[in-house]
């Protein structure tokens, strides 16, 4: 149902090159990236406590089209439930297969070129079954250099802030190896719930409130959503704020004793998510990028005021099993959760 050859060849011209480096500028900064990675690991352990295998997930330093590749191939892996659902309740003809598939295809890889050029690295918990069993973390070099040269930071100081946030991702999903398989479990449930037969129900009026809700920070899956799906999606939500809020916390707890110029990156990088125009605005509401920017901060604001009450190794609690993890209302209310889970 959706040809991920094209998706694929579309994103890559979408997403551009990137900024003009020499090759040894480029080899530069790869090598710098992989070390920082590197180093990011121990830092990481030291602060949270958590300790990651080595070797459990590898560090990759790609490019754009790299970056469209590796999410191509794990969207594949994602979506194969609900592609097959879909396609047993009704199996297209040959053409329409044909013709369907590169039309889906297209559209997959006009999303995906549009985030390639933005993303600056990614822990994708989807990776290849027999080559990233447990995952792999991505690091886009090309966007880590246009966002370091946009914001006039010391280059060697931002790709160190930008590997330990990363690495922070990389450490809790094989530090805490149910977290994976816990990922896995809530989209198989999200496919479970869909019904091929109502999903294009209303599908012209549901664009049309998607579109006019993208002012109020609506997006196209909430909008295609039953209550069901908005509740699991309401957890995902939860583990994911609680994941990238935790990596906020510690790239620039951590930083000040490694990063010298911390602060003045982290004001600036701040200053440039508000920055963006309104098209681009319209477009990261309506994929739903907006609300990945408020998981940083309501994460981050969840992770302080629990480490702030009870101390780190307390708050270490919630990688104890999926049970434990914040509810989106807790998001708000640390102290709701202390209560449930620390009594």
């Amino acid at each position: 149902m959706i040809d991920w050859k094209v998706a694929v060849a579309i994103g890559t011209r979408i997403a551009g090159e990137g900024p003009q480096v020499t090759r040894a500028e480029a080899e530069a900064a790869v090598a710098e990236l992989r070390a920082d990675a590197a180093r990011s690991t121990g830092l990481v352990r030291e602060f949270t406590g958590l300790d990651a295998p080595d070797g459990t997930a590898p560090v990759l330093v790609v490019d754009r089209s790299g970056w469209v590749r590796a999410n191509a191939e794990s969207f594949e892996v994602a979506t194969r439930p609900l592609v097959d659902k879909l396609a047993d309740a009704n199996p297209p003809s040959g053409m329409a297969r044909t013709v369907g598939s590169k039309v889906t295809g297209a559209e997959a890889g006009g999303l995906l070129g549009f985030i390639a050029g933005k993303v600056l690295g990614q822990f994708d918990p989807f990776g290849q079954p027999v080559t990233a069993p447990n995952g792999r973390l991505l690091l886009v070099a090309p966007n880590i250099v246009h966002v370091e040269r946009e914001l006039g930071v010391d280059p060697t100081d931002f790709r160190l802030w930008v590997c330990l946030h990363e690495e922070t991702h990389r450490v809790q999903f094989t530090a805490v190896p149910w977290m994976r398989e816990h990922l896995h479990h809530v989209v198989r449930r999200l496919s479970d719930t869909v019904d091929p037969s109502s999903l294009l129900e209303g599908g012209l009026e549901r664009v049309r409130e998607a579109l006019a809700s993208s002012r109020e920070g609506g997006s196209i899956v909430e909008m295609f959503s039953t209550p069901e799906q908005r509740a699991l999606m309401d957890e995902v939500t939860g583990m994911m704020s609680l994941l990238e809020g935790h990596a906020d916390v510690v790239m620039d707890d951590v930083g000040p004793t490694v990063i010298p110029s911390v602060a003045q990156i982290r004001k600036k990088f701040t200053q440039r998510r508000q920055g963006v125009g309104t098209l681009d605005r319209i477009l990261r509401r309506l994929l739903g990028l907006e609300a990945k920017m408020a998981q940083y901060r309501d994460g981050a604001k969840f992770v302080r005021g629990v480490v702030d009450t009870v101390g780190m190794e307390q708050f270490n609690a919630v990688w104890s099993g999926p049970e434990n993890l914040p509810s989106k209302a807790e998001l708000s209310d640390p102290d709701g959760w202390i209560r449930r889970v620390l009594g």
